[in-house]
C-alpha cells in the first residue's frame, strides 16, 4: 500500500508546488542600486477631470477666471465633475471667458504654462499663477491580488509596486513573471509584460503607472494545474482520504 501512497503523494506535490523563483520579487536588484529615477508624465487624456485654480496679485481680478465651487467636498468622479474641467473626447474643455481650450498631448504642468501665457498675452491678467491639478488619477487591478478594484490616487507618480500594494499585494498563486499593464495613452493601447521577479522594468516606460492603467495578475502554473482537481489543502486531504480508503478496500 505504501506505493501507492508515494504516488498520490508525488502527485499532490506537483498540482500544489509553488518554487522559490517564482515568488519572490527583484531578484537581481542590487545591479539597479543607484540608477537615476525618470519620473513619468502623463499627458491629458478624455474623461480626465482637471482641477484649474486662477489667482493674480489682486485677487479679484482672477475670480472671472474661477469655477465657482460647489462645497460638495465629495470623492466620486460625479461631484468632482462640479468643481473641475471634464476632458472631452476632442481634448478640449470649456473655460471661463476664454471658451474653448485644446489639451492634446499636454501634460498638466505644460496646459498651466499655456494658459498663464494665453491669460497674459490676451491681457485678460497680469503675471497670473495657474495650478492644474488631475483630480480623478485611478488605476484598475484585476487577477490574483489581495483585493481586486479600482483605486484612485492623488500623487503625481506612484509606481507599480505601490499600485500592487493598494490591492493588497499578489497572492501565492499569481503569476509574478507575467504582469500585463494595459495602457491607452493619445489613441494608442499598449500591452506591457513585466517580470517582477526581476528588476530590469525598474527604469523602463512602465515601472510608474500611469492614470486609468489596467493591471492583470494572471492565475501561476500550480493555480492553473489546480483549478477544478485540487482547490484547496482540504480538498486534498478528502481527495487523499477517499482513494486511500479505496486501496485498502480493494486490496484486502
Amino acid at each position: 500500500m505504501s506505493k501507492y501512497f508515494y504516488c498520490l503523494l508525488s502527485v499532490m506535490l506537483v498540482f500544489s508546488c509553488t518554487s522559490k523563483k517564482e515568488i519572490l520579487y527583484l531578484q537581481d536588484a542590487d545591479q539597479y542600486s543607484n540608477k537615476e529615477i525618470s519620473y513619468v508624465k502623463s499627458t491629458i487624456q478624455p474623461n480626465d477631470v482637471l482641477r484649474i485654480n486662477v489667482s493674480a496679485l489682486i485677487p479679484e481680478t482672477a475670480i472671472p477666471y474661477n469655477k465657482i465651487t460647489t462645497g460638495t467636498g465629495g470623492a466620486s468622479v460625479e461631484l468632482m465633475q462640479l468643481d473641475g474641467y471634464l476632458v472631452s473626447e476632442n481634448l478640449t474643455i470649456k473655460f471661463p471667458v476664454l471658451g474653448v481650450l485644446s489639451v492634446a498631448e499636454m501634460t498638466t504642468q505644460q496646459f498651466s504654462e499655456f494658459l498663464k501665457h494665453k491669460l497674459e498675452d490676451g491681457g485678460h491678467l497680469i503675471n497670473p499663477s495657474v495650478d492644474v491639478r488631475l483630480i480623478n488619477a485611478k488605476v484598475t487591478i484585476l487577477g490574483q491580488v489581495g483585493q481586486p478594484g479600482t483605486y484612485s490616487f492623488t500623487e503625481q507618480n506612484i509606481t507599480l509596486l505601490q499600485a500592487l500594494g493598494y490591492a493588497g499585494d499578489l497572492t501565492i498563486n499569481g503569476k509574478r513573471e507575467d504582469v500585463k499593464i494595459i495602457r491607452l495613452e493619445n489613441g494608442v493601447q499598449q500591452v506591457a509584460h513585466i517580470d517582477l521577479t526581476s528588476a530590469d522594468w525598474l527604469n523602463g516606460p512602465f515601472s510608474f503607472i500611469k492614470p486609468n492603467d489596467t493591471i492583470i495578475v494572471d492565475p501561476n502554473n500550480p493555480k492553473v494545474k489546480s483549478a477544478g482537481f485540487i482547490g484547496n489543502v482540504g480538498t486534498v486531504i478528502s481527495v487523499v482520504s477517499i482513494l486511500l480508503t479505496t486501496v485498502v478496500l480493494i486490496t484486502k
